[in-house]
């Protein structure tokens, strides 16, 4: 099936996340920025990980579609104290000012649907891999 990956936010849609986030092949693709609320998609490779960071006074949600991983939580970046393992179906809670990490275990892409809010990226943001995120000037916290 064809989606329209733009970002649409602040406007009305209805999407089929699921099947969004299956066919996903970037690494990250906004697909909805509002003001208090932003959507990405994302695929994490075999070895890759999301990256460990921490956003500032934002709470994130996220949602295992495909693969399988660890997701490792903490109060400091050298601290980590929650580590869990992830699979399909499973549901990820951050609390805001939280470091946190999603690294792929499996030997399939893992693939992730993330709700932000408030937002997080610029709308519109497209990473078709994790260094394009690395790399990106407006990625840096």
């Amino acid at each position: 099936m064809a989606y329209d990956y733009s970002d649409r936010g602040k406007k009305p849609v209805v999407e089929d996340i699921e099947g969004m986030t299956l066919e996903n092949d970037n690494y990250r693709t906004t697909i909805w920025t509002g003001s208090n609320l932003q959507v990405t998609v994302m695929t994490i490779q075999p070895g890759d990980d999301i990256g460990l960071e921490i956003h500032h006074g934002i709470e994130q949600f996220l949602r295992i579609e495909q693969g399988e991983g660890i997701c490792k939580m903490g109060p400091t970046e050298d601290n980590l104290n929650f580590e869990a393992p992830v699979k399909d179906d499973d549901a990820i809670f951050v609390p805001a000012d939280t470091w946190h990490d999603v690294i792929n275990t499996g030997d399939k892409p893992l693939k992730l649907y993330t709700i932000y809010a408030g937002p997080d990226h610029v709308a519109g943001t497209v990473h078709p891999t994790h260094q394009d995120a690395i790399d990106d000037p407006n990625e840096q916290d």
